[in-house]
């Protein structure tokens, strides 16, 4: 965990602001792998597309449909591959299942009780539908969604307005997310930062807050 000094008052942070993807949701990438197989690709193609700057970041920005976003992976796919085959890819990539992880959602909402809790996340205009549909639409005080705003981590701006939106400086906040370089912009903002890498990372980062029963999640379910 990258932290500055301690705060007179003894409390670590005052709020916290959190990734959504890699930290709270997770995607099954089953059915593109096996699609991938099938059409004698190497697992990871169509990611590696669909997340390549000039598709990924026009549509966290918000300035393309769904759409569109499948038909850039279409078009990034290898020219060899036909085209039903490179749709019905694209369709399952950019519409791929996903799950919250309930241990780490029952942390926070633990938290909730004792402080703002801000998602902070590079995400896509339905990202309500999404929060529906895992039931965490009233897991955070608010949601700082990137296509929403036109400003993708890790941007300065975003952090500010997150911090803004919890009523706490910035550097009276706890930022969490999987990416590193995210981490180290929060960082630079005065926040303390902590890279995600396990469910074990935001209970040690809680548990200052929270307390160490609060904050441990059950053995059975680490």
């Amino acid at each position: 965990m990258q932290t500055p000094s301690a705060p007179s008052d003894g409390r670590p942070f005052d709020a916290v602001l959190c990734d959504l993807d890699g930290v709270i949701r997770f995607f099954d990438a089953s059915v593109v792998a096996r699609l991938e197989r099938e059409a004698g690709l190497p697992e990871g193609t169509t990611a590696a597309v669909g997340f390549a700057p000039e598709n990924d970041r026009p549509l966290l920005e918000g300035r393309i449909t769904r759409r569109q976003w499948a038909e850039s992976i279409v078009r990034g796919l290898p020219a060899a591959l036909p085209r039903p085959r490179a749709e019905a890819l694209a369709a399952a990539f950019t519409r791929a299942d996903f799950r919250a992880d309930p241990q780490v959602v029952a942390l926070l909402r633990r938290l909730r009780r004792r402080c703002p809790l801000v998602l902070v996340t590079n995400a896509t205009a339905w990202l309500d539908d999404d929060l529906r549909k895992m039931g965490i639409t009233d897991l955070a005080t608010s949601v700082v969604n990137s296509s929403e705003l036109g400003i993708v981590k890790p941007d300065p701006r975003i952090y500010r307005i997150a911090a803004a939106r919890a009523g706490v400086p910035l550097d009276r906040c706890l930022f969490v997310d999987d990416r590193s370089e995210n981490v180290t912009a929060a960082v630079a903002l005065g926040a303390t930062g902590v890279v995600y890498r396990a469910r074990t990372d935001l209970e040690r980062a809680l548990a200052p807050l929270l307390g160490e029963d609060e904050a441990r999640t059950p053995a059975a379910d680490r």
